[in-house]
């Protein structure tokens, strides 16, 4: 699948000059909803970084650069990093990824990381003049973190890496209510047994002009694993507002 994806992204590169160039900038604040961990997943302690700890309320971009060639075949290339960090005293003993951190009333801190790069493909399968409906494939590389230590004291502390690649259906659902206003449905969404994530939004896009296209609204950003190596979950919403530019 990601063969095919990268030779539909040289395909979009190499399009016909009526293929028409984009790219999208989001930022807005981010909230945690959950985040429960346990590294080894089999034999760590399972703990909270929104419970047993506070998460802070942060700050998230991301960045997308598409192509469409034709009517219907949309390319794109995006970069979606996250920071949240966690802080407070543990009330417990908690083992995290071969390291026990003792409840002796300290303040603990637990950055936690996770940057989304991917590759889309979609096709616009529905094309009216109020409503479209596109469908593909994303090729997600996750590269995530999770670190936990004192706040104050170096040592000890530890921390799990984890890299790997998902594929994901990718959908966008556009309504225009009139010539400047519309609703966009736009997302990234798969469920395994092994775990799932979710990366959807909802808002209220409003043109400005042929070129700039500004949109707000809100994003969910949820999904996890189960394995043996790490157990993870989390939630986390957004409220966003963007811009995209026609080049």
């Amino acid at each position: 699948m990601l063969k095919r994806l990268s030779c539909l992204l040289v395909l979009a590169f190499v399009a016909p000059a009526v293929a028409d160039w984009y790219v999208d900038v989001e930022a807005g604040p981010v909230f945690s909803g959950y985040n429960d961990v346990r590294i080894p997943g089999n034999t760590g302690t399972l703990f909270s970084l929104t419970r047993d700890l506070k998460a802070q309320t942060a700050f998230a971009y991301r960045v997308r650069v598409s192509k469409t060639f034709g009517d219907r075949h949309w390319v794109s290339v995006m970069v979606a990093p996250l920071r949240v960090e966690s802080r407070g005293t543990l009330d417990r003993d908690v083992f995290f990824a071969g390291t026990l951190f003792q409840a002796h009333g300290d303040d603990m801190k637990a950055p936690y990381r996770f940057d989304s790069y991917r590759l889309t493909y979609r096709y616009g399968f529905v094309r009216t003049h109020r409503f479209s409906l596109d469908l593909g494939l994303t090729a997600k590389i996750r590269d995530a973190e999770i670190r936990l230590s004192y706040m104050w004291v170096r040592l000890p502390w530890a921390s799990k890496k984890n890299t790997g690649f998902v594929p994901i259906i990718s959908f966008r659902a556009n309504w225009s209510l009139s010539d400047r206003f519309g609703l966009v449905l736009d997302g990234d969404a798969l469920g395994v047994p092994q775990g799932r994530a979710e990366d959807v939004t909802a808002a209220l896009r409003v043109n400005f002009g042929e070129r700039v296209v500004a949109r707000v609204g809100y994003r969910l950003l949820e999904g996890g694993t189960d394995a043996d190596e790490i157990y993870g979950f989390a939630l986390f919403h957004y409220a966003v507002a963007g811009v995209i530019l026609r080049l």
